[in-house]
């Protein structure tokens, strides 16, 4: 939700003559196409509704705003096919049935605003009395919440307040979790400072690249872009990676690294450069190499995917063009977009694998304009394998969309990870670090052993039908481990196929699919 807010904050800095209109056309067009993950999907269209009715006036009066909320509403509701309750739509909604109602009550916009905001905040607090598996979490609906925050947020900037909007730096918990590193064990010694004078302005998707690059070699990262400069603060035990990485995208100037003797900076310097110039070579070949005109084709695909195992899969069965997606970084919806327009196809197949992208790669198909794009609501990576394999070149988009529907309905998916705090769900006690196996719907299996709640989980989805288990194993497990997996299953059922394959996957030791 901050990505998408993000982006229409963008296009509106970058007005020259703002005035309410354009304003409210830059926050429709910024958020639209800068949405990520569901909530952040609902949120734009809310803008979406919102500045459809602002854009039109000059004054935002109680009655304007009143008027603009229902339309958010209206719109957000319109956008989403089965509409679920105890969701960010459930609290928006809340909001705007008070809005309406204080604006026969009142005139004054803060008055309002605060009524607003209580009834919002009051409506949150009982969306687990609307969806049972947040109140088996202990949780309210964390995008209900993000909205509640952002009218605040809003109301604060209205009255004048200062707002602090400092975070602080450092490597997530998933990411913490994933290398087995707390907080306490974790040293950097070379505090490295930059600025890079960049050859060409960043995309939104090199800039996230590159800050993960530098989130996976330290901490206490400060990364501010413009078109012409980014400034860069990591703390390292290897700054000549930092620097070999930045220098990809262009030369770089006020260098400093502390605790470092001159002339091993000015090798790490020199090192660095070497490299980044054999990588900046093999990225220009690359960019020709796509520059040049492609073979035109009825259909292509498109898939989102995390790990270079499952890319690779991809690749391997025909899609054209792979997105960077997961768990903790949805594509937007104009990710998606430069991924439909790079694709040369008259047809596209989009498969987001994964449930919180769908909406955002639906919107991306309304958005485009010269293709024909068929979205195939993939909800696990597993899934979306399955769609491609059933793919036949000699017959129509039409005919392979109707078919790919309905083979997907045939997977079933269970991905292990690891849980980040305790709670209760489907009547199961997880503990902070357990192993959960997650099914399709419901939580399969909870232990302390990797391999126990696998086979657990695997177990519980094989069925007599069931023909073909596939295992893809993540980054952090080693081939010997998943094949063990794999014999013990085969050992149960002589009948089933079981293959093994490097996914590459982070936070999932493993992606298990039955077919």
């Amino acid at each position: 939700m901050s990505m998408t807010i993000l982006s229409a904050a963008k296009e509106v800095s970058a007005l020259e003559q703002p005035d309410i209109a354009s304003i409210a056309k830059a926050i429709s067009s910024g958020s639209l196409r800068g949405a990520r993950g569901n909530s952040g999907v609902i949120l734009s269209q809310l803008f979406r509704g919102f500045t459809k009715v602002i854009g039109k006036e000059q004054e935002l009066t109680v009655p304007v705003v009143a008027a603009a909320f229902q339309k958010a509403v209206e719109t957000a509701y319109k956008a989403v096919m089965k509409p679920k309750e105890g969701t960010i739509l459930t609290v928006a909604r809340g909001a705007a049935d008070k809005a309406a109602q204080m604006a026969e009550e009142t005139d004054d916009l803060v008055c309002f605003l605060e009524e607003v905001i209580k009834e919002a905040e009051r409506v949150l607090k009982k969306t687990p009395d609307m969806l049972p598996v947040l109140k088996q979490a202990g949780v309210v609906d964390s995008g209900g919440q993000g909205l509640v925050v952002i009218l605040q947020g809003t109301f604060d900037a209205l009255l004048g307040r200062e707002i602090d909007t400092t975070i602080e730096a450092g490597l997530s918990p998933e990411v913490r979790k994933i290398t087995k590193e707390t907080e306490a064990e974790i040293k950097f010694g070379y505090c490295t400072e930059f600025i890079i004078v960049l050859n060409d302005p960043l995309t939104d998707q090199e800039e996230r690249k590159y800050k993960a690059f530098l989130e996976s070699i330290g901490d206490s990262i400060v990364v501010v872009a413009d078109d012409e400069i980014v400034k860069t603060h990591v703390h390292t035990n290897d700054p000549g990676l930092a620097i070999q990485e930045a220098l990809t995208h262009g030369s770089l100037s006020k260098i400093k690294i502390d605790n470092m003797r001159e002339e091993h900076q000015e090798r790490l310097i020199k090192d660095a450069q070497k490299l980044a110039a054999q990588q900046a070579e093999a990225k220009t070949a690359q960019k020709q190499e796509l520059s040049k005109e492609q073979e035109h084709k009825d259909i292509g695909f498109i898939a989102v995917s995390v790990g270079e195992g499952l890319s690779e899969v991809f690749r391997g069965l025909g899609a054209d063009h792979m997105i960077e997606g997961g768990q903790t970084m949805n594509p937007s919806t104009e990710d998606i977009l430069n991924a439909i327009a790079q694709v040369p196809a008259d047809h596209i197949f989009v498969l987001p694998n994964n449930k919180n992208i769908i909406l955002a790669a639906n919107q991306a198909a309304a958005l485009s304009e010269e293709k024909q794009v068929h979205v195939i609501p993939t909800k696990t990576i597993p899934q979306g394998i399955t769609a491609l394999i059933n793919f036949i070149p000699e017959q129509s988009a039409e005919e392979n969309e109707s078919r790919m529907l309905e083979e997907i309905k045939n997977v079933k998916t269970g991905q292990v990870t690891y849980a980040v705090r305790d709670t209760v769900i489907d009547d199961k006690e997880i503990r902070q670090d357990d192993y959960m196996g997650i099914g399709d719907k419901t939580i399969l299996a909870v232990g302390k052993e990797l391999e126990q709640v696998t086979l657990e989980m695997a177990e519980s989805m094989i069925d007599d039908d069931a023909a073909i288990v596939s295992i893809y194993y993540g980054e952090e497990v080693k081939e010997d481990d998943a094949t063990a997996i794999a014999e013990k299953i085969m050992a149960g059922h002589d009948d089933l196929e079981v293959e093994v394959q490097y996914g590459g996957q982070p936070i999932y030791y493993y992606l298990i699919s039955v077919e």
